[in-house]
């Protein structure tokens, strides 16, 4: 059975994250992308503390579909050096996680 992982990434708040989001689902590399509007994120970048509005974005895939939406999403990413972090999820509703392995092509 396909592993379920959550990817976190984040874009600009002035970015177009749904038309992303379309692109990614379509491609079969994420089941879904919520966006969570309205974040401020707080870093460091280059030797300075840095402030900026971002999205949040929270896309579900699987584990064998991760270097293909690790690929689609540098192409299409603002950043230098976009966030992406891959979290296991080790548990939850068995037919959410079902669809989630049914909707992504690998």
């Amino acid at each position: 059975m396909a592993e379920i992982v959550f990817v976190l990434s984040t874009v600009p708040a002035e970015f177009d994250a749904a038309a992303l989001a379309r692109e990614l689902v379509a491609l079969g590399a994420a089941a879904c992308v919520t966006i969570l509007p309205a974040v401020q994120s707080v870093y460091t970048w280059q030797g300075a503390i840095e402030t900026a509005r971002e999205q949040q974005l929270l896309i579900k895939t699987t584990g064998a579909a991760v270097d293909s939406l690790w690929n689609a999403l540098k192409a299409r990413h603002p950043y230098d050096v976009p966030e992406f972090v891959v979290v296991p999820v080790t548990g939850g509703n068995e037919r959410y996680l079902d669809w989630i392995r049914d909707s992504v092509r690998t």
